[in-house]
């Protein structure tokens, strides 16, 4: 197996937006339970059942507003993913359990999540798979910050890690676009591609922001790249179908390793 089909979904904890003005009527339901939730997520569910990696942003990990149901979790039941990996960034106790999520039919060989620099409540989650040639391919799942002071120092770390890393995947809600000269400066000097500006994301019943970027290292050849018109969050989801080099391709390795990284 050489190929590798990726799906980046910010997911507004399953809230279903149609219109901005929803940011004010659902605004509770960032702290209440809805059934209408668990619905939407099912539904997502059935588009990521399509997906061998799947990088979620805006999930809860189980707290009063999700019914306490680690929506990371559910998804992975209801889209058969043998893998799942939950990255709490911004824990508020019971009322909100704000978190990044892996979904993968591969098993990592290691899991690390990151916390960005800036203000907490930011992080990337990354996971090592397992390649011929004793070699890695490094997917890192990522939700930047709203403010362009903080996400420029967050680039930057991204940077370094992609450097880090001779095939990598920075995938997510990076809040900036291909106007954003931060962003473009880190796909330059990570020697990264997939930065097109026709694939807007947001907001989802009007596309006109391309907010989630796919970009994946010099190596690796992009086989497709779209955005889906799956209206159940403020965002769209963007896919991409990766392919390894000539001579490399996926191994299944030992049960993976946990770490963690503080910038």
């Amino acid at each position: 197996m050489r190929q590798l089909n990726l799906l980046s979904y910010n997911v507004q904890a399953g809230i279903y937006s149609r219109q901005y003005s929803d940011y004010l009527t659902n605004s509770w339901k960032h702290v209440l339970p809805h059934p209408e939730r668990l619905v939407n997520l099912t539904r997502i569910a059935q588009l990521l059942s399509r997906f061998d990696l799947v990088g979620l942003q805006e999930v809860d990990a189980g707290s009063m507003r999700s019914s306490y149901i680690d929506q990371i979790q559910y998804l992975a039941r209801h889209g058969a993913f043998p893998h799942w990996y939950c990255q709490v960034n911004r824990n508020l106790g019971p009322f909100a359990q704000h978190s990044n999520g892996l979904l993968c039919r591969l098993r990592p060989r290691q899991i690390t999540e990151h916390k960005l620099p800036g203000l907490p409540g930011r992080g990337a989650v990354l996971a090592e798979l397992a390649l011929s040639n004793d070699e890695v391919l490094a997917v890192a799942i990522v939700h930047l910050a709203l403010g362009w002071r903080a996400r420029r120092r967050q680039l930057d770390y991204l940077m370094r890690l992609a450097k880090s890393y001779p095939y990598c995947v920075l995938m997510g809600d990076f809040n900036c676009g291909c106007d954003s000269k931060g962003l473009r400066s880190m796909v330059r000097k990570a020697e990264m591609r997939g930065l097109d500006c026709e694939l807007k994301t947001f907001p989802s019943w009007r596309p006109r922001h391309n907010l989630d970027h796919i970009l994946v290292s010099g190596p690796l050849k992009t086989i497709a790249a779209r955005v889906i018109d799956y209206a159940l969050s403020d965002h769209l989801p963007i896919s991409m179908t990766i392919e390894l080099p000539e001579g490399l391709s996926f191994v299944e390795p030992e049960p993976p390793r946990i770490a963690s990284m503080l910038p």
